[in-house]
């Protein structure tokens, strides 16, 4: 009787700690697309856009409405851009998006690795030395940087922000109307 109770009690402990393993090898596995993320993501950053092309086409579409553009540098291997982009593609989001900006996300690559792509688009608007994703450019119907620099860069933790505070970041940028 002891025996039988000893070996269910192993066997049991056994499947729970087989169990556990194969939860955190799932957990952590570097094979595995994304993490199920508690924000929403999107992979919005395309490398073989021309992005030149499409930011002065947004560039021109906000001129002619009279709104602001916000330009997204990141890319898709970064969590934060993604993070950054699931939430201004958003449901919630899209409302304010679309009524006051136009949105363009381009692709950087790995620019703290040296292997940066389209950074001469922030380079336009006085935006250097980029090491990092993501980078938020807010640019003004007559083609000015509206944010700092530093403010630019400063996105690296997109993914960790609240919501909340991004959305009232892009909220509180909107291009004043005038009555």
């Amino acid at each position: 009787m002891a025996s039988e109770t000893i070996s269910v009690t192993v066997a049991l402990l056994s499947a729970i700690f087989a169990t556990s393993l194969s939860v955190g090898v799932a957990a952590v596995d570097p094979d595995a697309e994304h993490a199920e993320a508690a924000h929403p993501e999107a992979e919005t950053y395309d490398a073989k856009r021309n992005a030149a092309a499409d930011v002065d086409a947004a560039l021109a579409r906000a001129k002619l409405r009279n709104v602001r553009t916000i330009i997204v540098m990141g890319a898709n291997w970064c969590h934060d851009s993604r993070g950054l982009a699931g939430h201004l593609q958003s449901e919630r989001f899209q409302p304010l998006i679309t009524k006051n900006y136009e949105l363009v996300f381009v692709d950087v690559n790995v620019p703290q690795d040296g292997e940066g792509r389209n950074l001469d688009i922030a380079s336009r608007y006085g935006v250097t030395d980029i090491s990092g994703t993501p980078n938020v450019l807010i640019i003004s119907p007559e083609g000015k940087l509206v944010n700092t620099a530093e403010d630019a860069r400063s996105w690296r933790d997109a993914a960790s922000r609240d919501a909340d505070d991004i959305y009232l970041y892009f909220q509180t940028l909107v291009k004043p109307q005038l009555m």
